[in-house]
C-alpha cells in the first residue's frame, strides 16, 4: 500500500481458527535431520499447492483504514474454472473503494491473492534462506518453526514472503504463517505493508488449506502521516472441482481401420 502516492497493504495480529498454545516439550530434533525435515514439508507443500489447483474456493478479502478513522476496501471473488478446465477468478462483489489516506497497488493485490496465504514449493524454496527457530503449539499441534528470509528481492516485481512459518511435525504441511510480504521496489517508492497471520484448516482430510488471514498493523510512510489499517480475509468454500472429459468415441457406431465399415466376413467354400 501506499500513502496517497503509492501505498500497501499487510498487517498483524492475532484471531482465527486456530490459536497459539504453550510450547510443546518435545526436544529439538538433530541439527543433522533439519535439512531432511525442510525437505519433507516442502514436498507435502508441492503436493498441496498441486491439490489446491483442482479446487473451487471463495476468497472474501476486506480493509479498513482504522487510525486515523476513514474508509475501507472490499473484493469476493469466486475462484473456479471455464468450460474448457482452464482456471479463472470472477468478481462477484467490488463496492467503489473509499480509502481516504492511503492507496491500493498492483503489489498489495499480489499479497492477498499469493503471499498471504503462502505455500513452500520445491520450486521456490531456493529462493528462502531457511531457518530452524524451536518447537512451539498451535491449538495442540505440536510443530516445528522455522524462519523464512528472501535471498533476493528479483527487479521483476516479484513478491515474497519474510517471516516465521509453522508445520505440523506429524503431517510436515504448514498450519500457520506470521510475517510480511516483501519486494523489490525503486528508489524513492514508499510502499509500506503490514505484518499478517494466516491459519489453515484440514479441508479433505489429508491437506491443510488457508482459512484466515489477519492483519492489524500501523504503516510508517517515509513521506505521509502513519496510518493504521485492520485486513481480513476469508478462504471459504472450497469444493473439490470435477474436471470435464470429452470423448470422440460415439457409442452405438461400428467402425474399421480409418473410419470404414468392416469387410463382410466371406462365405467359406463348399466341400
Amino acid at each position: 500500500m501506499t500513502f496517497p502516492k503509492i501505498c500497501a497493504v499487510a498487517a498483524c495480529a492475532l484471531g482465527s481458527a486456530v490459536l497459539l498454545s504453550a510450547v510443546d516439550n518435545k526436544p529439538d530434533p538433530p541439527a543433522a535431520e533439519i535439512q531432511s525435515i525442510v525437505q519433507k514439508f516442502t514436498q507435502k507443500e508441492t503436493e498441496f499447492a498441486a491439490a489446491r489447483e483442482s479446487y473451487t474456493y471463495r476468497q472474501t478479502s476486506k480493509m479498513a483504514e482504522t487510525d486515523p478513522p476513514g474508509g475501507n476496501y472490499e473484493i469476493v471473488e469466486d475462484v473456479s474454472f471455464d468450460s474448457r478446465n482452464r482456471r479463472t477468478s470472477h468478481v462477484t462483489h467490488a463496492p467503489v473503494t473509499s480509502l481516504q489516506n492511503i492507496v491500493m497497488t498492483g503489489e498489495d493485490e499480489q499479497d492477498m491473492r499469493n503471499v498471504m496465504p503462502f505455500v513452500m514449493t520445491n520450486e521456490t524454496a531456493s529462493e528462502y534462506t531457511v531457518t530452524y527457530k524451536h518447537r512451539d503449539k498451535v491449538d495442540e499441534i505440536t510443530c516445528y518453526v522455522f524462519s523464512l528470509q528472501p535471498k533476493v528481492l528479483t527487479k521483476d516485481r516479484k513478491r515474497y514472503f519474510e517471516g516465521d512459518i509453522w508445520v505440523d511435525d506429524q503431517d510436515l504441511q504448514i498450519v500457520k504463517t506470521y510475517g510480511r510480504s516483501a519486494g523489490y521496489l525503486r528508489r524513492g517508492e514508499d510502499q509500506q505493508f503490514p505484518k499478517f497471520e494466516t491459519y489453515r484448516e484440514q479441508i479433505d482430510g489429508k491437506y491443510w488449506f488457508p482459512t484466515y488471514t489477519y492483519a492489524d498493523d500501523t504503516l510508517n510512510f517515509k513521506d505521509g502521516p502513519s496510518q493504521r489499517i485492520k485486513v481480513v480475509i476469508k478462504y471459504d468454500h472450497y469444493k473439490k472441482y470435477e474436471f470435464k472429459t470429452e470423448s470422440t468415441i460415439k457409442y452405438g457406431d461400428v467402425g474399421g481401420a480409418e473410419g470404414q465399415p468392416p469387410a463382410k466376413p466371406q462365405t467359406p467354400p463348399k466341400p
